[in-house]
C-alpha cells in the first residue's frame, strides 16, 4: 500500500495567520486533520475528517495503517518538546514533512522582553522533576513547561528546599489566548500564586558571581567570612578537592563545613550536583550562609546538625568530606559507611596526630583502603624587607575508599 506524506505542522501561537502559505496549503489538501481541540477549532471550514489528538500510540497506529493524506497539528515547533520526536522515532523520516513555527517558549521570552539564547529549556510534562531541577539550579535562565503535578509551586518548593531562591519568576499563562497573562513574582511568591493550568515558568537569576574576581577554584582565603580565620586554606583546599575526584552530578556531604570554603569551590566544579554543608556551631552558621550567598553556591544546602545527627535525612552520598567531627569521629565514619554509595570516597582533613590516628583506625576497621597525604604550606610574609617564608601547621589529608568486591 502506497502511503502519502504526513505533514507535521507547528500551529504556533497565533491563529491561521501564524502559518506559512505552504503549511496552509498542506492543511487544505489533507483528508484528515489531527490535533488538539483548540487547534482544530482554528479551521472551522476544513472539509475533511477531523481527529482529536489524544494519546500518541493510537495516533501512530493510525498513521502506520492509513493511505489518506494526513496533516497533524502540534503546538509551537513540533520538534521542540513536541510530537515530532515521537513520530520521527517511530516512522520513516521520508514520510514526514515538518513545518516549524514559533515555540511557546520563544513567544513567552518575547512578551516579557528577555533574551533567551542563554536559557535552558526543560519540560516537566509527564516527567520526574529531579534531573530537571539540577539543570535549573545550574543555569542563568530556565524556561520550564509545567503540568498539573509539576506546577510552578512544586518547582518553587524544591528550589526553596535547596536554598535556591535568587530568581525573578515569570508565570506565562494561556499564551496566544484572550486570557493570556504574564505575572512576575519571586520563588516564594510562586507558592501561593493562582494561575491557569496552561502555563510556562521562566526563572531568571537575579545575582551571579563575578568569575573574574572569584575563580572556580583557588578563591583567596581573605574572601571568606570566617571566625578566627578557621577554614580550609587555599592550597589545602585545592589538594582536598583533587582527592575527592568530583564528577558533575554527584552528591557531596561536607561535614563540619565551617565557613563553607570546600562546599563553595566544590559547587563550582559540580554545578549539577547536590551538596550538603553540615554544621552545628551557631557562630559558624551565619558565616556559612553569608558565604554561600556571596559566591552564589545555590546547589549547596546548609544543614544545621551535630553529625552524625541530621545525616539520616540526606540522600546517599557519592563523596564525603569531613572537615570537623566535634568529638564524634568514629560515630560519623560509622554512619557514613552505612550510607556511602558503593564507588564512593571519603576525604578527611586532620591537623592533629590524634585525629589522624583515630581516623585511620576507624576507616580501616570498616574495610577502607587509606592513603594519607601531608601538606606543608609556607608562604612569603608580606610587608617585610626580605623575602621570608612563614610556615603553616601541616595538614594530613586522609583519602579512603573501598575496593570493589
Amino acid at each position: 500500500m502506497a502511503q502519502n506524506t504526513i505533514y507535521l505542522i507547528g500551529a504556533g501561537i497565533a491563529g491561521c495567520e501564524g502559518l506559512s502559505c505552504k503549511a496552509l496549503e498542506a492543511i487544505g489538501n489533507a483528508e484528515v486533520l489531527v490535533g488538539r481541540q483548540r487547534h482544530l477549532d482554528r479551521f472551522p471550514n476544513f472539509s475533511g475528517h477531523k481527529m482529536v489528538l489524544g494519546e500518541l500510540p493510537p495516533l501512530l497506529a493510525f498513521l502506520q495503517s492509513t493511505d489518506k493524506r494526513v496533516a497533524v497539528l502540534a503546538s509551537g515547533d513540533p520538534n521542540f518538546f513536541g510530537t515530532g520526536r515521537f513520530l520521527l522515532r517511530n516512522l520513516p523520516k521520508e514520510r514526514l514533512e515538518i513545518f516549524a513555527n514559533v515555540t511557546s517558549m520563544q513567544y513567552a521570552f518575547a512578551r516579557i522582553k528577555e533574551p533567551w539564547d542563554d536559557a535552558v529549556f526543560l519540560s516537566l510534562q509527564g516527567r520526574g522533576m529531579g534531573p530537571s531541577l539540577d539543570k535549573i539550579v545550574a543555569a542563568e535562565k530556565a524556561c520550564v513547561l509545567t503540568d498539573e503535578i509539576n506546577t510552578p509551586a512544586a518547582v518553587a518548593r524544591e528550589l526553596l528546599g535547596r536554598g535556591a531562591e535568587g530568581y525573578d519568576a515569570w508565570v506565562c499563562e494561556d499564551l496566544g489566548m484572550e486570557s493570556e497573562k504574564f505575572t512576575r513574582t519571586t520563588v516564594k511568591g510562586l507558592l501561593t500564586l493562582q494561575h491557569s493550568e496552561l502555563n510556562i515558568l521562566i526563572l531568571i537569576r537575579t545575582y551571579e558571581p563575578n568569575l573574574a574576581q572569584y575563580p572556580l577554584i583557588g578563591i583567596d582565603d581573605d574572601q571568606f567570612a570566617s571566625l578566627k580565620k578557621l577554614f580550609t586554606r587555599q592550597e589545602v583546599r585545592a589538594v582536598t578537592l583533587a582527592k575527592l575526584k568530583l564528577q558533575n552530578d554527584q552528591i557531596l556531604w561536607d561535614i563540619g563545613a565551617g565557613s563553607g570554603s570546600i562546599s563553595i569551590e566544590a559547587s563550582n566544579l559540580i554545578p549539577n550536583g547536590k551538596l550538603f554543608a553540615v554544621e552545628k556551631n551557631n557562630q559558624y552558621l551565619p558565616l556559612l550562609k553569608q558565604n554561600l550567598e556571596k559566591f552564589c553556591a545555590r546547589n549547596v544546602k546548609p544543614v544545621e546538625a551535630d553529625a552524625p545527627d541530621g545525616l539520616d535525612d540526606l540522600p546517599d552520598p557519592d563523596r564525603v568530606f569531613i572537615g570537623g567531627a566535634g568529638g564524634n569521629l568514629e560515630e560519623i565514619i560509622e554512619q557514613v559507611d552505612r550510607r556511602l554509595k558503593s564507588d564512593g570516597m571519603i576525604v578527611l582533613n586532620a591537623v592533629t596526630l590524634d585525629t589522624l590516628t583515630k581516623s585511620i583506625e576507624a576507616l580501616e576497621y570498616h574495610g577502607y583502603q587509606v592513603e594519607v597525604t601531608c601538606i606543608n604550606v609556607s608562604r612569603t610574609r608580606p610587608l617585610t624587607e626580605y623575602k621570608m617564608f612563614e610556615a603553616h601547621d601541616p595538614v594530613y589529608i586522609v583519602t579512603a575508599w573501598k575496593e570493589a568486591e
